[in-house]
């Protein structure tokens, strides 16, 4: 397989777009994917990124997202190559600022609208319960390479969450239930001179809309329910469903959002751990975030 086909993606895509050549200049990469701004002869530029599984269906979902009226980059052409996908996008220029609060909480309330998407991975109750034991699944393959094997605390957290699943995913089809971006964070919205765009939809799936929520503000810093609290009431007031404020799963709506977040990307850290990234050398770093998010995910889910 090759390590990286985005030369040959770039070809094939600029076959199917017409252009002969193109100078590429990039813009943000990292091991399984790249954004790059590639000109054309005649001087007009789009967007080339690429991206390796599980990361290749991006193209998917913004196409599904531009029909269904979500503001996103329009896709020209994408084409995949052993394992790879490649995509030109529209080029949407230098953003006139940072988004802010309000300006997440408009934009969640436009994806969160927008009818469903069938061909997206649905996480309802029923799969929000069973991340605690998916993650458990991860540790077991991690150990039989005999890596982790200093994890019994992040074995004994996963246990506990997975006891307390059931009555703790109660009320994850609550409204918003719809699109879920995923990965939505003030640098996933392009705001410019015309309008704002979102964008990074690689990860975007059926589920709790709150998760998109509780993302915003990232998971660098610890978790803020107070702070969380302040955004659901300004998705409401911008025209978000009040339900957005109502409890779960016998938790506050923010308490909830922000545990099974911090639970979600456990189980999506430890996948990429043994599956996806797959490199021994990774693992102090990824087991010092697993455990950060699982302290908050015990604290926040109260088990």
């Amino acid at each position: 397989m090759t390590t990286n086909p985005s030369a040959e993606l770039l070809d094939s895509l600029l076959t199917v777009a017409g252009q002969a050549a193109a100078v590429r200049e990039e813009v943000r990469v990292w091991s399984m994917s790249g954004v790059e701004r590639v000109t054309f002869p005649d001087g007009s530029t789009a967007i080339f990124k690429y991206a390796k599984k599980p990361f290749d269906s991006e193209d998917q979902a913004l196409r599904l997202a531009h029909t269904f009226g979500v503001p996103v980059p329009q896709v020209h052409a994408s084409a995949v190559l052993d394992g790879w996908l490649g995509m030109l996008m529209e080029d949407l220029g230098p953003s006139v600022r940072d988004a802010d609060d309000l300006d997440g909480v408009a934009a969640a309330v436009i994806l969160h609208g927008t009818r469903t998407a069938r061909p997206l991975l649905v996480l309802d109750e029923e799969r929000l319960r069973a991340l605690p034991a998916q993650a458990l699944e991860h540790l077991e393959r991690l150990r039989k390479a005999d890596r982790w094997q200093d994890a019994d605390d992040v074995e004994a957290a996963l246990d506990r969450i997975a006891q307390a699943a059931e009555a703790r995913s109660a009320g994850a089809t609550l409204e918003p239930f719809g699109w879920v971006h995923s990965e939505f964070h003030p640098t996933s919205l392009h705001i410019g001179d015309r309008g704002w765009r979102l964008l990074d939809f690689a990860r975007a799936f059926t589920g709790p809309g709150l998760l998109d929520l509780a993302s915003w503000h990232g998971t660098i810093e610890p978790p803020h329910p107070v702070r969380l609290r302040v955004l659901l009431e300004q998705y409401v007031t911008a025209g978000g469903t009040p339900d957005a404020l109502a409890p779960r799963g016998g938790l506050t709506a923010e308490n909830w959002a922000l545990g099974w977040h911090r639970m979600w990307i456990t189980e999506w850290f430890m996948d990429q751990a043994i599956r996806w990234i797959d490199d021994p050398t990774t693992d102090p770093a990824y087991l010092t975030a697993v455990r950060r998010h699982l302290t908050d995910a015990l604290r926040l889910l109260e088990v």
